[in-house]
């Protein structure tokens, strides 16, 4: 599991650009608050290896699935969310996990920590007011 801004990112598949090769169907983590995006650690240097011979070979778009056959079972296995789950229950589950950590944050007195979690915690609920709205 990967954390950022004090709580688990949300495992999602994407395009990502190495020079002028575009990457797609990678596995991804990112961060619901901040955006931060990162190649999911378990296929991390396949990608690496993968982006490098592309552009070498100037190829200008690759699909990662062609060439990696890890099963996306097993790669997204450990993340709490993924991003194909019904946004609502996504926003929901990370609110409560949210709350859960701030609690132990408040227990071992750790403030650093319990500001990431409530700057977390607004950005999320915002998210859940505005996906509320829609429905």
């Amino acid at each position: 599991m990967s954390f950022c801004c004090g709580a688990s990112m949300v495992g999602t598949k994407g395009t990502l650009k190495h020079y002028r090769t575009q990457v797609h169907n990678v596995p991804l983590l990112f961060c619901p608050v901040c955006h931060r995006v990162e190649v999911h650690y378990k296929v991390e240097n396949e990608y690496e290896i993968l982006a490098e011979y592309a552009h070498g070979d100037g190829v200008t778009d690759v699909d990662f699935q062609d060439y990696v056959m890890e099963d996306e079972t097993a790669i997204f296995e450990n993340v709490i969310n993924v991003e194909s789950e019904d946004p609502l229950a996504v926003v929901r589950n990370q609110i409560d996990m949210a709350l859960d950590l701030l609690a132990v944050a408040k227990q071992i007195e750790d403030t650093k920590w319990e500001r990431e979690l409530k700057k977390r915690l607004a950005v999320m609920s915002h998210r859940r007011l505005r996906l509320q709205q829609k429905a």
